[in-house]
């Protein structure tokens, strides 16, 4: 079994933070999104992982994700020259997958879910698809599946006008070798992409054995800001452990589940978690609230914030005001100016300078 990680794309809804880097690698709880895919796919028994890449951003996820030692893994990257659609990545990836049964696996998922259960409904009931489905409140927004009361998948339909139920499509999916013959059969989309979604109605259409699972949990895609700093929320909530490896002078006060980096430095300063704080931070005169990240070498003073999440190196200077539900991007700089406003909210890319006047 391999696994297929899609890593590419220009991530335009969490602009301007992608104009410089990959979204798959914006961090949730101080970790890059596409590390918990693999860590989830590992996790699952597959250690033979490839993962797509684009020319934009794709050394950039290299140098970041390394070999796959990291993660008790081998990963071999694969350039896509072009966003040509999801099937168009798994053809691109076909010398990679051979004929070997695969985990798809798109880069910007989180999923509370673990695989080990679908797989193992895969294998045990020799199936060319399995669709993992999750239901939603907005279901017009996503991909959509309409499914008979065994499970199996009759019709998947994107982002209709009237869906026929309540299940999005994940972005997870485990094939058989079948798919690259039926990705062979279909043709662009009206917005000339290859569709995985077409790929896996021709499997159908040929009454191949194609069924749908619903995951238990939580699915988060992070395609937005404020859908990042949710999972940003519901990672904090879930699977941040405390622990304090930096220096925590006399004045200062931690509460609830805080996990603080080596190098760190926290003075006079009120912490209440859940927070993480990287490495060689500098927090003073601060309080930090609930459901925060804060990124290695990141610098704060004279300032109140919660719910937020700082990217690496930037410094936020002496704003008299709470900045909550933001998201700052990394060696992004924010200070005060001579007059202060009433009310503070802010997407910052990377390497921006603010002023607040």
């Amino acid at each position: 079994m391999k696994a297929l990680i899609l890593s590419g794309g220009k991530g335009t809804r969490l602009r301007p933070l992608t104009y410089t880097g990959a979204k798959q690698l914006v961090p949730v709880a101080n970790k890059p999104i596409l590390w918990y895919g693999i860590e989830s796919i590992v996790a699952a028994g597959i250690t033979d992982i490839g993962i797509i890449i684009s020319p934009e951003t794709g050394e950039e996820v290299k140098a970041k994700t390394g070999n796959g030692d990291l993660f008790g893994a081998k990963i071999t990257y694969i350039l896509q020259d072009k966003p040509a659609g999801l099937a168009h990545a798994v053809k691109v990836a076909q010398p990679f997958l051979g004929d070997s049964p695969f985990v798809m696996y798109l880069g910007d998922n989180l999923v509370q879910s673990d695989l080990r259960l679908f797989l193992e409904n895969f294998h045990a009931n020799s199936l060319d698809a399995l669709t993992l489905l999750c239901p939603v409140a907005n279901p017009s927004a996503f991909g959509v599946a309409r499914v008979d009361e065994q499970g199996r998948l009759l019709q998947l339909i994107e982002k209709p006008k009237d869906p026929p139920s309540n299940l999005a499509l994940v972005g997870i999916y485990i094939f058989s070798h079948t798919i690259h013959k039926a990705i062979a059969s279909i043709q662009p989309s009206a917005r000339g992409e290859l569709e995985i979604t077409d790929a896996i109605q021709a499997l159908i259409e040929q009454q191949r054995a194609v069924e749908a699972r619903q995951i238990r949990g939580w699915w988060l895609d992070t395609g937005k800001k404020d859908d990042l700093l949710e999972a940003n929320r519901v990672i904090l909530d879930t699977c941040l452990e405390a622990a304090i490896h930096g220096e925590v002078d006399g004045t200062s006060q931690v509460s609830g589940r805080v996990q603080i980096g080596k190098g760190s430095r926290i003075i006079n300063s009120t912490i209440r978690g859940p927070v993480i704080i990287g490495e060689n931070c500098h927090i003073e005169n601060c309080f930090i609230g609930p459901y925060s990240s804060i990124a290695n070498d990141v610098t704060v003073t004279n300032t109140d914030l919660d719910h937020s999440v700082l990217l690496q190196g930037a410094k936020v200077l002496n704003i008299h005001h709470r900045i909550v539900d933001s998201l700052i991007g990394q060696r992004a700089q924010l200070k005060e100016a001579p007059q202060r406003p009433k009310a503070l909210r802010f997407m910052i890319g990377d390497d921006s300078q603010i002023e607040i006047s």
